[in-house]
């Protein structure tokens, strides 16, 4: 009997925002596994004792970074951890978009505020809409997007990320989100797995930190053969080509009207199993080909 730990955090006094984890672990139980459902920071879980360690919403982790990716050294040390520690490591830090356009794919175009450049206010756009977010985070943390004339908000908000050791994103503001939403290509196993859609996360003059709907207008998609080329283009672009159990393209249209990748989840990506049930059976089966390889 394979021992899976479904990796997770504790979001007390709040409920945990995971709906898909419960069925998961029944589906796993039900195909001989002996599956727990694991917090990441857990001082007294053993690792080790399990066969694989499936990362699956550990969404605190962008506010802990340095401290998540420490642990998943640790914990890749003790069993298989899937997705493995170097690519936790090069996903939380959103700096990669810039690497997957130097490889090629087309993306978002991006540029990068650090903490200490006297210039950073400089880099805001004064010629159209843009976004500024972090380039660790997650569920729209700390994101908002701007108009030329809202320059002085934010300079705010660049100096609030700074302030924190933030190191700022700025990108235009994908207007085709707001016709046709943000596309989201699910991979496990290796194999496209299934497709949503969402409606626009960030609507004009909400707050940067401001609670916002992370999946608005969730619904099914049937990927073009233009998205899944763009997502498989970013998937063989990430370093040394690693074994992926899991991924999530998100992608969007250009003004050209192509696809375009605005984030490649490697992490602790949502997997819509409650929109997509018929893809459980794959999800499963998937682990455990992975537990068994151990």
């Amino acid at each position: 009997m394979p021992r899976v730990a479904l990796v997770t955090y504790d979001p007390r006094p709040e409920p945990s925002k995971d709906s898909d984890l419960p069925g998961l672990r029944a589906a796993l139980a039900a195909a001989g596994a002996e599956a727990d459902v694991v917090c990441w920071d857990d001082a007294d879980a053993d690792w080790a004792s399990y066969d694989l360690a499936v990362i699956r919403s550990t969404w605190d982790y962008s506010w802990r970074a340095a401290e998540f990716t420490a642990w998943a050294e640790r914990c890749g040390k003790l069993t298989r951890l899937a997705n493995p520690a170097s690519v936790v490591r090069w996903n939380t830090d959103k700096r990669y978009i810039g690497e997957l356009a130097a490889a090629g794919v087309p993306t978002v175009p991006t540029r990068y505020l650090a903490p200490g450049d006297a210039d950073a206010p400089a880099g805001l756009p004064g010629d159209h809409e843009y976004v500024v977010k972090p380039t660790s985070g997650a569920g729209a943390r700390y994101a908002a997007r701007y108009t030329p004339d809202q320059h002085e908000a934010a300079v705010r908000h660049l100096a609030r990320m700074h302030a924190e050791g933030l190191t700022a994103m700025v990108q235009p503001y994908m207007r085709s989100i707001d016709t046709g939403g943000e596309r989201a290509l699910q991979f496990f196993g290796g194999r496209l797995l299934h497709a949503s859609r969402k409606r626009a996360v960030l609507a004009p003059g909400t707050a940067f930190d401001a609670d916002k709907v992370a999946h608005p207008g969730l619904e099914p998609w049937t990927p073009t053969p233009a998205e899944l080329a763009v997502a498989e283009r970013a998937l063989a672009a990430v370093p040394d080509a690693p074994e992926l159990l899991y991924a999530r393209v998100d992608v969007v249209d250009g003004d050209d009207g192509e696809p375009r990748v605005m984030e490649l989840e490697l992490v602790e990506p949502n997997l819509f199993l409650f929109l997509h049930p018929e893809s459980v059976s794959a999800v499963v089966a998937a682990i455990l080909a992975a537990a068994a390889t151990a």
